[in-house]
């Protein structure tokens, strides 16, 4: 009985440390919903947060749980994952992601996530206790999102050129301005559905870790799935505004149509990589549709210098993760 409850008492312990990393989740990546439509100013800031959490929230309607199934199941072989795993996957995650909060740098929580899971495995089991599948189609979008991103915002930006070729700039202005609201809307709904899904997926692991799921289950309790949403939304609610500035300002200065383009672009990768279940940047994707939607103009409107400096953080985010994730596995082994 001691053994059941001391049991019980851990996986309590650690979905609430999951749920934190939700809507820490939701907090550092609010620049990726609302820096572009904040910096145009279509909405000011408090209105922009409440209308992203919206949306955020409104994903739990829209989207399967491919993701989430992704997260869950596809990482790890079976029998590997344990609570320790699980606490040193979240305590990597959420030191990277501090780190890079404090320092305004827009970092990717999800790979945070993955690399978490990463290390903390194979300091357990080694890297062969690992899904190279779900590992390298992962790994794939570190470079595909934020590349596809840039695609589509340059692509939508032509394409938008185009059209109004003819039309007045006040015109154009005043009627993108409308737009930027659905075009907001939709990548705030792709935020919501592809980033929940990887904290829902971790709780999701515990559970059939712990005996609590079964693993031939197909969706884990709808508290779970409800939670995650919920806090999303709500850190999502309370935003990230070290990061909002570098995401809507210092990249490249976006008017109402160039946001449109780029949350637009976005947008689209982000429906489609959820779709196909696989977890993906928000913060990638976003960044290269901004880029994208400023090299359209002229080169030098992006300011590549601090570009560069995102792409370092890309780059150390999975390792740096897996390297704390790997000692917050061993530390708690004493622990509990």
């Amino acid at each position: 009985m001691a053994t059941v409850q001391t049991t019980l008492w851990v996986v309590v312990m650690l979905v609430i440390l999951a749920v934190a990393f939700d809507f820490m989740n939701g907090f550092h990546d609010a620049a990726n919903s609302i820096a572009t439509v904040v910096s145009t100013g279509v909405l000011k800031p408090g209105q922009a947060v409440l209308f992203a959490a919206t949306f955020n929230f409104v994903a739990i309607f829209v989207f399967h749980l491919s993701v989430a199934a992704t997260v869950g199941k596809g990482i790890v072989q079976p029998g590997i994952v344990d609570t320790h795993v699980v606490f040193g996957a979240l305590i990597g995650a959420i030191t990277w992601n501090l780190l890079t909060w404090y320092y305004g740098i827009p970092s990717s929580s999800s790979h945070a996530l993955i690399g978490g899971i990463v290390g903390a495995v194979m300091a357990k089991s080694g890297a062969g206790a690992l899904v190279a599948g779900g590992i390298l189609k992962t790994v794939a979008f570190i470079f595909v999102s934020p590349l596809l991103g840039f695609l589509l915002g340059s692509l939508m930006m032509v394409l938008v050129a185009w059209v109004c070729r003819r039309a007045a700039p006040s015109r154009v202005d005043r009627w993108f301005r409308r737009l930027q609201l659905v075009s907001a809307g939709a990548y705030s709904l792709g935020h919501g559905g592809n980033d929940a899904q990887k904290t829902i997926g971790i709780i999701w692991m515990l559970l059939i870790a712990t005996g609590y799921t079964a693993a031939s289950d197909s969706a884990p309790p709808t508290w779970v799935i409800v939670s995650c949403y919920v806090a999303i939304a709500a850190g999502t609610m309370f935003g990230g505004w070290r990061i909002v500035k570098t995401m809507g300002q210092k990249i490249t200065k976006l008017k109402p149509v160039g946001g449109f383009c780029a949350e637009t672009g976005g947008a689209i990768t982000l429906f489609l990589a959820t779709g196909l279940g696989i977890p993906v940047s928000t913060t990638h994707t976003i960044t290269g549709a901004i880029v994208g939607v400023g090299s359209t103009q002229r080169a030098s409107a992006v300011r590549w210098g601090v570009a560069g400096n995102i792409v370092w953080a890309w780059i150390f985010t999975i390792p740096a993760s897996a390297f704390v994730a790997a000692i917050a596995y061993w530390v708690s082994l004493f622990l509990f």
